[in-house]
């Protein structure tokens, strides 16, 4: 049975915020590694490309379309939250 899709921005941003999350999680080496040589998101494309679908898959389209909060969630959880790491981004 398939899931109902998210249509209200809260569950929308809950959504993103998790699946970032979950990027964070597992792949900290390459987002270091990423993060070190100005290189995010050439390192991490598959990865964010994989929870991108992810997301669009749980969002209505109309949603989706009209919002960017997967890229938001991507840039707070795995970029804001590594701001110790030296960087040429700060």
């Amino acid at each position: 049975m398939a899931r109902p899709q998210i249509t209200t921005p809260e569950a929308a941003i809950r959504l993103a915020r998790a699946i970032a999350s979950d990027l964070s999680l597992y792949n900290e080496d390459k987002i270091i590694e990423g993060l070190e040589g100005d290189t995010l998101f050439e390192v991490m494309n598959d990865e964010i490309e994989e929870g991108r679908e992810l997301y669009r898959s749980r969002v209505s389209p109309d949603l989706y379309d009209a919002t960017n909060f997967y890229d938001r969630a991507l840039v707070d959880i795995i970029v804001k939250t590594k701001a110790h790491i030296k960087t040429k981004i700060w």
